[in-house]
């Protein structure tokens, strides 16, 4: 049996909280820093001419959002098995050193700028996301196990940790990708990657045991409440969930090579009957196998878990729609907005641009100050490393200010409105935290609804702005308004909806089948994804044959009328859900 270690006494405190926190807050940061980074560039990357000072690689937008769309989808997907592995094998903190190292190895790649290390880099890239990604929260589970009424509080640092790093990322990432070489801004993301994990792992000793590899349990020391009952899954369960993940595998590796490398595994390539029929084969394999457990369960349970099931459903239609931030609003910001800008204009946009990055990376350097008086005397080495990342950092600032100013225009990188989800983030979140401890807290569906409605009517500036394109153009010069709107709706919607789906979900899983449910959830969002950039990349056969302005009333229609589908959903929720708020 372990020690008790508790981590505010052995690691001293910031802001109240266990100074460990803080080196999380930091490896989640540059972790973001990096898969923001690279995914604002990928897109505007291969769909970028040919031609210039910094050609890209002018691929069909159709086969570059294919090939986002499996890398998304597949970032949500590993993390099953990387938890998986992390449980029973490697421990958390030692999953997290080589998850940042297999995406250092990625972004490094990618910084090759060949098609062969392109692949390989994304390769690592998921791998390495897998895990990465379900550890540094179990970390902060394991710390806060003595301190439940900090961890929300704790959880809310770290959530801003991760906005942080997609601020800067797509910022500085985007920034020296499109003005300098694609390949500075690829490996910039690497750069920080690694010095994360340099810092994370020289910041041991702050830790104790927390994160080492968990005491295993048999089901047969589980505490299981009366009335309840265990639900092992059977010999078919098991049968089933190997031919689903055969057949979805093929699928999704069918997509990308029948329309980039015209090698499609199975015959009639990524539209042809033969992939429809494995898709809905496998779609069917899976409900089948989820039914199935969730009567196995007693009624509370069983009843619990169809409310988040319905919760699941719910969120693959909204991140289908809000993951067209990296695919068809990138290829809208880059090809159909209005970035240049001249006299009081530019002026003005340097100013404020100035001020959203400065401000937000003050107050992060405030607490990196903080960190280093707590702890610089037990992890030196590790803080050295912090310190030298964050001059980096505004070594890389001062120059882009310094660039922007001394000229007499600018030209807004198309990179950078992907910035505005994280600032409208910092800037409304502790306003719905308010909204969700006041007594004006709707409900479950409601927030959900609310969320979807808010995401459609996003799209709905879209429409309006794209209304005068006319049919098949592939460029425009349309007010960059309109995309700031979009932003601001759509960041709106995920703050009604994105943190309140996890939180109920774990409210509503009994804690031994919270690994499966999870399973349940990063699926929904990987199929979102995969949804995402699969429609987003029919945006040039729809706005040839019809127009721009209706390939977004599409993601306008559909969360819009989804949101009202769920609230009206919302008496029987609070009936599956027995009691929980």
């Amino acid at each position: 049996m372990k020690e008790k270690f508790d981590p505010i006494k052995e690691q001293g405190s910031v802001l109240g909280h266990p100074s460990g926190l803080f080196v999380l807050f930091f490896t989640e940061m540059w972790e973001r820093f990096s898969y923001y980074g690279m995914r604002a560039l990928l897109v505007i990357f291969l769909i970028g001419s040919m031609t210039g000072d910094n050609p890209g690689w002018g691929w069909d937008r159709e086969d570059a959002l294919s090939l986002l769309g499996t890398y998304a989808l597949m970032v949500y997907l590993t993390p099953i098995l990387g938890g998986y592995l992390a449980d029973k094998i490697l421990g958390y903190r030692v999953a997290v050193v080589i998850g940042a190292l297999l995406m250092t190895i990625g972004h490094a790649s990618m910084a090759v700028e060949t098609p062969i290390f392109l692949y390989i880099g994304i390769g690592f890239l998921i791998v390495g996301n897998g895990f990465f990604k379900p550890n540094m929260t179990s970390i902060i589970s394991n710390m806060y196990e003595d301190y439940p009424e900090k961890k929300d509080g704790a959880y809310t640092i770290f959530y801003m940790g991760v906005n942080a790093g997609a601020f800067l990322g797509i910022m500085l990432c985007g920034y020296l990708g499109e003005k300098v070489s694609w390949s500075y801004g690829f490996g910039l993301a690497g750069i920080f990657m690694f010095l994360g994990m340099l810092q994370f792992w020289f910041a041991s000793p702050l830790f104790g045991h927390i994160g080492e590899k968990p005491e295993q349990v048999e089901d047969e020391e589980i505490e299981i409440p009366e009335g309840d009952r265990l639900n092992p899954f059977t010999m078919l369960d098991k049968i089933l969930i190997g031919i689903f993940a055969l057949l979805s595998v093929v699928w999704i590796l069918n997509d990308p090579l029948s329309k980039i490398g015209e090698s499609p595994i199975l015959p009639g390539g990524a539209d042809g009957l033969v992939a429809n029929v494995v898709i809905l084969s496998a779609l069917g394999i899976f409900i089948f196998v989820l039914i199935s457990r969730l009567s196995r369960y007693t009624p509370l349970v069983r009843d619990r878990m169809m409310a988040v099931a319905i919760f699941a459903f719910f969120t693959v239609f909204f991140w289908a729609a809000f993951e067209q931030a990296a695919g068809s609003m990138s290829i809208f910001a880059a090809d159909y907005t209005a970035r240049s800008l001249e006299g009081g204009a530019a002026m003005t946009f340097k100013i404020v641009d100035l001020i959203v990055t400065v401000i937000p990376l003050l107050i992060i350097t405030w607490v990196l100050f903080k960190l280093f008086r707590q702890t610089f005397s037990r992890i030196s080495l590790s803080n050295i490393i912090l310190a030298i990342s964050f001059i980096l950092v505004w070594a890389i600032v001062l120059y882009k200010v310094s660039v922007e100013f001394s000229s007499q225009g600018t030209e807004i990188p198309a990179t950078w409105f992907g910035i505005l989800n994280s600032l409208f983030i910092i800037m409304f979140a502790p306003l719905f935290s308010r909204w969700w401890e006041s007594k004006y807290n709707p409900t479950a569906a409601q927030k959900y609804g609310l969320g979807l409605i808010l995401l459609g009517l996003g799209f709905g500036f879209l429409v309006f702005g794209a209304l005068n394109i006319p049919s098949g153009a592939k460029t425009a010069q349309v007010s960059m308004f309109w995309l700031v709107m979009a932003y601001l709706f759509h960041t709106l919607g995920e703050l009604c909806l994105s943190p309140v789906g996890l939180s109920y979900l774990s409210k509503l899983v009994p804690g031994r089948m919270i690994a499966f449910m999870f399973g349940v959830w990063y699926l929904a969002i990987a199929i979102g994804n995969k949804l995402a950039h699969f429609t987003g990349g029919m945006i040039d056969k729809i706005t040839e044959a019809y127009s721009l302005s209706t390939f977004f009333m599409i993601f306008t229609a559909i969360p819009i009328v989804a949101g009202i589908l769920v609230i009206l959903l919302n008496r029987l929720l609070k009936r599956l859900m027995h009691g929980v708020h």
